[in-house]
């Protein structure tokens, strides 16, 4: 895992290399966070069997980027899983992927039908990259030849704002508060933040909520159920349980008998 290139990370958060051998074919859980999703195979395709949201077709791609959801993906895989991932922020979708986030919200193309012929070089260059620290230059390199070119106008600043507030407070801050401090209504908030973002601010509170439990949760010395609704800001155990349950589909015990130990796997794997 690496931070990337000073000048990215307005617009990217991180990068990470997976690879998984010798684990049993199965079904892996893509689960909500604040990031949009963008993963380029180094191997195999990856199969998406199924989105959130059932309108939006399945796809099976070796590079492919999706938007906020809330809900889980279903990924099918063959026990080996080979590729990078790069943390995009909705913020970056502009001046990375040529769109707003909120264009790609619960739904998932393959890399090239947005960044167009970037996407098959930036795949190429991976392919024949020898360690994790040159594959790492090269999302450096192509990335910022990308976002330089200045693809979009940045996203309008009190979206911006409302972002940096919701993700720092954890997805803690009221919404009517939020609108307040901007000097908008409530009602324009949500409709703006959505066209961007792709998701409404109180769903993105309650993602940010989540994914600050499931990094809990996949500590190795991870704390109890309940410290950890504690911890995310969830009211009490129950409230963790039932979002867990809309959001990843299962409940928080269920996910880590099923999915922690290949996430670790994959972890360890990590360069």
């Amino acid at each position: 895992m690496r931070r990337p290139a000073p000048a990215l990370r307005p617009f990217v958060e991180g990068y990470a290399g997976y690879r998984l051998e010798g684990y049993a074919p199965g079904i892996h859980r893509g689960l909500p966070g604040r990031h949009l999703t963008f993963i380029i195979s180094l191997s195999d395709p990856v199969d998406i069997a199924a989105m959130p949201d059932p309108a939006h077709p399945p796809l099976s791609a070796m590079a492919f980027v999706s938007g906020l959801t809330e809900g889980p993906a279903t990924i099918v895989h063959d026990g080996s899983q080979h590729g990078v991932s790069v943390d995009l922020t909705p913020l970056g979708a502009r001046s990375l992927l040529g769109l707003p986030a909120g264009e790609l919200a619960a739904t998932a193309v393959e890399l090239d039908a947005v960044m167009g012929s970037d996407a098959g070089r930036l795949a190429d260059r991976l392919s024949h990259a020898a360690t994790w620290a040159e594959r790492f230059e090269v999302l450096d390199t192509v990335l910022m030849a990308v976002a330089n070119r200045g693809r979009l106008a940045p996203p309008p600043p009190e979206v911006v704002q409302a972002w940096q507030r919701l993700v720092a407070g954890g997805g803690s801050v009221r919404v009517g508060s939020l609108a307040s401090e901007l000097g908008w209504s409530r009602r324009l908030l949500g409709q703006r933040f959505r066209s961007e973002i792709g998701l409404p601010p109180k769903s993105l509170a309650r993602v940010v909520r989540f994914e600050r439990a499931r990094l809990l949760l996949d500590r190795p010395e991870r704390p109890g159920l309940a410290q950890v609704a504690a911890m995310a800001g969830y009211y009490d155990q129950a409230h963790l349980n039932r979002d867990w349950r809309s959001l990843a589909g299962c409940s928080p015990t269920t996910w880590m008998a099923e999915e922690l130990p290949s996430v670790r796997g994959e972890m360890e794997a990590l360069c």
